[in-house]
């Protein structure tokens, strides 16, 4: 037997549309290029999107083609999202961090018809475009003066479009299983791989943000997403934030610790959600200047693990952190690091192993490890194994099949990560499957020694990679980056590891670089540092693998 319930597709158009009925003079607010703030709607971004659909449909854009978009964490990006998804076609973001021949790779195998670019980003789109066979329109997010005809002489304006065009766009009624966004991975093995998202998984994964233990938005807050917009299509808050009616702030392009510490206290931002490096940034800032935090209450961090400096750092200043964990693949929430009433219950110490795990999975994720046969772990929070996810908002294969099949025969995805599950169901990453150490045939969790050390005061950035050594197979190599006008020796950095890790996960020497190679999405590169580690001369610290 049936339900007898109206049928109503779940698509991202509805979204929008709830927003500039119920929540129209809602603010949106953002930071324009000349780093001026701008101020908007929902019912205006609505009014512009409609009207750059219709744009879009005169160009010979149709349901399902795909269009990319350039652009910063700005309201002009966010009127691209809608009006492109609204009308049934993909929205596209492109990771201008990667590098050119990534994304000449990307334009092409995505097949886009279009891209919408911030006017900061024309010399990028012209030269990955004049080498390569590449015929779509390129769109300025901006006006017709803004346009650099000397390297771009067929590009179009969007404000020009918009001028032009009706608001009769056709949105929604498709299927809810219709493609509406695409991201593709950083490309850490191979050529990166698109993931393509659907109306239904993308609601869902609206539906699911908005938990309390997840994001717990409402319309009382004020809401930054300083994680990027073509980054896991910044975690989803932009349409989670719609969806609840809150005010939104857009950071743009600068991400500065000063930057957006002006835009926090300007705008009265009561929640938000960055990498840690941005984090660092901000308190560094904050410790420089005296500075305070007088409304932010509630942040979400994600991409790398979490420094325990960070979180007693921001609730030094009256600020909750959470640690989330996901990726691409699973749109991307996976874990947050949520406090179950006993463990809140404990002192903030006792808290503390709990708060740096990853976290447990929100209603819509579920979670196993595996050992290399496929076979189920216990959660002991000891034994490690592969990570595997399933969901509706995971993905189940890549854009054209690349990669081939990538689910096992329980339909879990294999993260590539390394990770335990304790008994109160907190899951935490030891590391990633290619970058595990294995000292003497045990496993040393490079991610540990990186939290740690992390939070010396000295420090700015941390890495830890395996080197070779002629009797344990590897040992872990500690790489720091210090922050500016610092100062130290190797030994004044292993001291802060000193009774906090096995005595034989101890780094046997620290090597200094002045500046941390970082990938596109803000993670610290260890290919790079692999390469320029290779066989590192590591002494003769430890005589026995024991605590």
């Amino acid at each position: 037997m049936r339900g007898l319930m109206q049928h109503w597709p779940l698509t991202v158009d509805r979204i929008i549309d709830h927003a500039a009925d119920w929540d129209g003079d809602r603010p949106v607010i953002f930071r324009a290029a000349d780093g001026d703030i701008a101020r908007t709607d929902y019912a205006a971004i609505r009014a512009r999107a409609r009207r750059l659909s219709t744009a879009l449909a005169g160009l010979g854009i149709r349901p399902g083609d795909r269009v990319a978009t350039m652009a910063w964490n700005n309201a002009h990006h966010l009127e691209c999202w809608f009006a492109v998804m609204g009308m049934g076609a993909v929205c596209h973001t492109l990771n201008p961090r990667l590098f050119a021949e990534q994304l000449r790779y990307i334009i092409s195998h995505a097949e886009d018809r279009a891209i919408l670019v911030d006017p900061c980003f024309q010399p990028l789109v012209a030269a990955l475009t004049a080498a390569m066979d590449w015929r779509g329109a390129i769109i300025l997010l901006g006006g017709d003066a803004q346009i650099d005809r000397a390297i771009l002489p067929h590009a179009l304006a969007v404000e020009t479009l918009i001028a032009a065009a009706s608001d009769d766009a056709a949105w929604g009624g498709f299927d809810e299983e219709t493609a509406c966004a695409l991201c593709y991975t950083s490309g850490t093995t191979g050529h990166p791989k698109g993931v393509l998202y659907s109306h239904r998984s993308t609601v869902i994964h609206m539906l699911m943000t908005l938990q309390p233990d997840v994001f717990g938005l409402s319309i009382h807050d004020v809401a930054m997403p300083i994680v990027p917009m073509y980054h896991a299509n910044a975690w989803g808050m932009p349409l989670s934030t719609a969806a609840v009616g809150c005010t939104l702030a857009l950071p743009g392009a600068q991400l500065d610790g000063a930057s957006l510490h002006e835009l926090i206290e300007r705008e009265g931002v009561t929640f938000s959600a960055a990498v840690p490096t941005i984090w660092q940034g901000l308190l560094h800032h904050l410790a420089q200047t005296g500075g305070t935090l007088t409304s932010l209450k509630r942040v979400i961090i994600g991409g790398a693990a979490l420094p325990e400096s960070i979180v007693r750092g921001l609730r030094d200043h009256g600020v909750e952190s959470v640690q989330g964990w996901g990726m691409t693949e699973t749109s991307p929430i996976g874990t947050h690091a949520k406090l179950t009433p006993m463990v809140a219950a404990r002192p903030l110490d006792d808290q503390m192993p709990f708060r740096l795990k990853q976290g447990r999975p929100p209603f819509g994720i579920d979670l196993k490890i595996v050992d290399d046969a496929g076979q189920r772990l216990p959660h002991d929070g000891v034994v490690p194994g592969r990570l595997h996810v399933s969901g509706p908002t995971v993905a189940s294969a890549y854009l054209s099949g690349a990669a081939g099949e990538i689910l096992d025969d329980e339909g879990y995805f294999d993260t590539g990560d390394i990770a335990t599950i304790c008994p109160q169901g907190y899951m935490a990453i030891v590391d990633r499957a290619k970058d595990v150490i294995k000292s003497g045939g045990e496993w040393i969790s490079s991610i540990e020694i990186e939290n740690i050390a992390s939070g010396h005061p000295k420090v700015a950035l941390a890495a830890v990679i395996g080197v070779p050594h002629p009797r344990w197979d590897e040992r872990p190599l500690l790489i720091a980056a210090l922050h500016p006008g610092e100062a130290a020796s190797p030994d004044e950095i292993l001291s802060c590891l000193e009774g906090r890790i096995a005595r034989w996960w101890m780094p046997d020497t620290v090597v200094f670089v002045e500046a941390m190679p970082l990938g596109a999405t803000g993670k610290i590169d260890k290919k790079i540092l692999r390469a320029q580690f290779p066989a590192y001369p590591l002494p003769e610290r430890i005589s026995e693998h024991g605590a």
